[in-house]
């Protein structure tokens, strides 16, 4: 009769072992650390997106909502910062949008002033809109991580800077004994915004809207 004997693993055939294992769970932690990142990135960049048509819905709404008091511009740009006067169901509002610096590129913020119903207290809030400090009641962060922005009017067929001094009209001021020089309404409003790498948004955005006759 012949005889077996059974022997185990060597050392060297258990390291090969223990080798291969941590290769394989090497391989398998960096593909689902590779699909968890995916999914977070995808993630942020829908919740960013998302947040992104929403304050654009409101900068529409805005627009659409423009209404002239002869009190002060009813649509004007500076370079920094968008006023505008719209209407609302007690009267008459004033709304600044504006870009801030911030950690990440900047923030593209939306101020509201109150409801008002006579010139005195619009044209007040039309002097707090350019002194605004960050901390006002009103002031809401729509937008992050934006690198900069661009605005044009529209008038007669085509596009032109917003801060062009070429469309202005004289329009009759209460009071007054001359007409005050304004900026002619323009029929549309066009905004270029760019963004900042890392924002969860790539490039520029360019949208234009039409203002209500």
């Amino acid at each position: 009769m012949r005889r077996t004997s059974a022997h185990g693993f060597t050392l060297v055939e258990v390291l090969v072992a223990l080798l291969v294992l941590a290769l394989i769970a090497g391989m398998a932690w960096q593909g689902v650390d590779g699909i968890v990142r995916a999914r977070t990135a995808s993630q942020a960049r829908l919740e960013q997106t998302l947040r992104l048509n929403t304050v654009l819905g409101q900068w529409e709404k805005d627009l659409g909502a423009v209404q002239e008091t002869g009190a002060v511009p009813a649509l004007s740009f500076d370079g920094s910062t968008l006023r505008l006067t719209r209407r609302t169901p007690g009267g008459v509002q004033l709304v600044a949008w504006s870009l801030k610096p911030a950690a990440n590129g900047a923030d593209w913020q939306r101020w509201t002033g109150p409801v008002v119903t006579a010139s005195a207290p619009l044209q007040d809030s039309w002097m707090q809109s350019q002194q605004l400090l960050g901390n006002e009641p009103g002031l809401l962060r729509t937008l992050s991580g934006l690198n900069g922005w661009q605005v044009y009017f529209f008038y007669g067929n085509a596009w032109s800077n917003a801060q062009s001094s070429a469309n202005v009209v004289a329009a009759p001021s209460p009071g007054a004994s001359a007409p005050q020089v304004v900026q002619a309404l323009p029929s549309g409003v066009r905004i270029v915004l760019s963004f900042a790498p890392g924002s969860g948004l790539d490039g520029t955005l360019t949208r234009d809207t039409m203002l209500s006759p």
